[in-house]
């Protein structure tokens, strides 16, 4: 049962309100991206392995600057200057062609069942998905659940956001913006390393959701609350 001091539920997006399996969601996006980057000059391996190294460089900000900035100084160095004036073509693909890797997702009508009740019970809601993408393509994966960032209060993204999951200072600096208590914030999430763990020991408390669970090194989840979405709705009163 949900504590009495929480007043804020923190979710995660992919694996958590979106089902995917995040290995094929991966490849889905990334083919989608290479056909967007193709005509424009960029051989797909090169392309990819740029994202990797700017996605590596947002893991490892330590703050100084957004996350966009980290990726994009990462990104124009492997690839040449030039590939910054592809931002907002970018952009257009995250708001256009990345929806067809929704095929690479499932449905989950308890996503938006689960936030509308949040907030009809007086909670506060935050999206709290690892930054690495920019708003408008959280904003398109928002859209295959039939959600906006407007249903949110906080939505993080890497123009937003100068950390990132698993380090506790990026759930540090979401109580910072919204004003919160670590004691009084739940992080729903499928990942123990980036949601549950970090979250913890940045003083929040964690549910995981074992329906897309992903646990790398293998750890010990009992001492951790956690269940099917389904679950999670009885646990969190929002049936």
């Amino acid at each position: 049962m949900l504590s009495e001091n929480i007043t804020t539920l923190m979710f995660d997006l992919d694996g958590t309100l979106l089902p995917m399996e995040l290995e094929s969601f991966t490849n889905t996006y990334f083919k989608l991206l290479a056909q967007k980057a193709a005509p424009y000059g960029y051989e797909p391996e090169q392309l990819i392995a740029a994202v990797w190294k700017g996605t590596k460089a947002m893991i490892a900000n330590d703050g100084s600057c957004p996350n966009d900035r980290r990726f994009w100084e990462t990104f124009a160095g492997e690839l040449g200057e030039t590939i910054l004036d592809m931002r907002p073509v970018f952009d257009s693909f995250y708001a256009k062609e990345f929806n067809g890797a929704k095929a690479a997702t499932r449905e989950n009508p308890l996503g938006k069942k689960a936030v509308d009740a949040a907030k009809n019970a007086g909670y506060t809601v935050i999206l709290a998905t690892n930054p690495m993408f920019p708003a408008v393509a959280v904003a398109t994966r928002l859209g295959w659940l039939g959600l906006a960032p407007e249903d949110f209060s906080l939505v993080t993204s890497y123009e937003n956001s100068s950390y990132c999951k698993p380090n506790p200072l990026y759930y540090t600096q979401i109580l910072e913006r919204a004003g919160r208590s670590p004691g009084e914030c739940l992080m729903v999430g499928n990942d123990v390393r980036e949601d549950a763990l970090a979250a913890q020991k940045a003083g929040l408390s964690a549910y995981l959701i074992t329906d897309c669970l992903e646990n790398a090194g293998g750890g010990d989840i009992s001492s951790i609350p956690h269940g099917s979405f389904t679950d999670f709705m009885k646990f969190a009163g929002l049936e």
